[in-house]
């Protein structure tokens, strides 16, 4: 709970001749109070108008959200250490589902299950509307997904690519890096994203398009013939790993703002997806079972 989302200001009255129901607010009480006056908060309701009884009480529901704000930093510390020792368990599980979908193991008959990952994406209705007809060729050498903690945050994570060489670019391996800070107003912020420049082969870039434009009619025949061409953006998953820049915080938005916000809040959509649930449960997202978990779960949701 910060600041701003506390009690800014508390008013009492002191001549309000009603000592049958103060309340003793002792040393840090008083000390609390104080702070509370000094507090300012950007919103409509003042709590000046509150009666002094009622100012009272919150001043001890004040101390109660102290308490739980104490906890909750305490349960934040223990849980990125229980997620840290459930990645070192899960490490091993990845490492062997890895070794069959590449074929480094035998598994039954046959080495490898060819596609793997690009039918566990598209799978993912969110991350199939990422993908195109033309990413599939390139997505057919990806080899493995990889997620890791940055610099022991458990809020800063890395999602790593690993590819097969392919006649498409050049990097064996495409990632993108999230840093999220605390702020004192909104909570958790995402701070800054970094992905990877791709190397493309040459006429193999999937993020551009060549489009074929005629000449207007003008000057000499022969020129006229020659058509002009012109490179454009276009969808594709690997616009993935060049983010959308985050600019500092603005507080009067603009149409252009709002724009870049959106696209920054799907980015991180896409990545928290494929931290929490493609990685993780890949095999049900290649069989389809995880269809059916999703659908359950928005049942569900929708029963509730």
């Amino acid at each position: 709970m910060t600041n701003e989302e506390s009690i800014v200001s508390i008013k009492t009255d002191n001549n309000s001749g009603d000592s049958s129901n103060a309340l003793d607010l002792g040393p840090e009480g008083g000390a609390l109070l104080e702070e509370l006056k000094n507090l300012t908060l950007k919103r409509t309701f003042d709590v000046k108008t509150l009666s002094p009884k009622v100012t009272k009480r919150v001043l001890f529901l004040k101390d109660i959200q102290v308490k739980h704000d104490e906890l909750e930093e305490k349960f934040l510390e223990e849980k990125a250490a229980l997620e840290a020792k459930y990645d070192n368990l899960y490490k091993p599980l990845f490492d062997k589902r890895y070794e069959i979908v590449n074929g480094v193991v035998e598994a039954g008959t046959e080495k490898g299950v060819p596609n793997f990952w690009l039918i566990a994406m598209k799978t993912n209705e969110m991350l199939a509307n990422e993908i195109t007809e033309r990413d599939e060729g390139a997505l057919k050498y990806l080899k493995d997904i990889r997620c890791c903690r940055v610099e022991n945050n458990s809020r800063n994570f890395k999602l790593e690519f690993l590819f097969d060489p392919n006649p498409y670019f050049k990097n064996s391996v495409l990632s993108k890096t999230y840093h999220v800070t605390d702020d004192d107003d909104d909570g958790p912020v995402l701070d800054r994203v970094i992905g990877t420049d791709i190397e493309w082969c040459p006429g193999k870039c999937l993020t551009h398009k060549v489009v074929v434009k005629k000449r207007p009619k003008k000057g000499p025949k022969k020129v006229n013939n020659i058509p002009m061409t012109k490179t454009e953006n276009c969808e594709s998953f690997f616009n993935f790993f060049k983010p959308p820049e985050i600019d500092e915080f603005d507080e009067f938005y603009t149409t252009m703002d709002q724009e870049l916000q959106n696209l920054t809040d799907q980015d991180y959509d896409i990545a928290v997806t494929i931290r929490d649930k493609l990685i993780p449960h890949a095999v049900s997202w290649f069989t389809g079972e995880a269809l059916v978990d999703e659908d359950e779960y928005d049942d569900d949701e929708n029963n509730d």
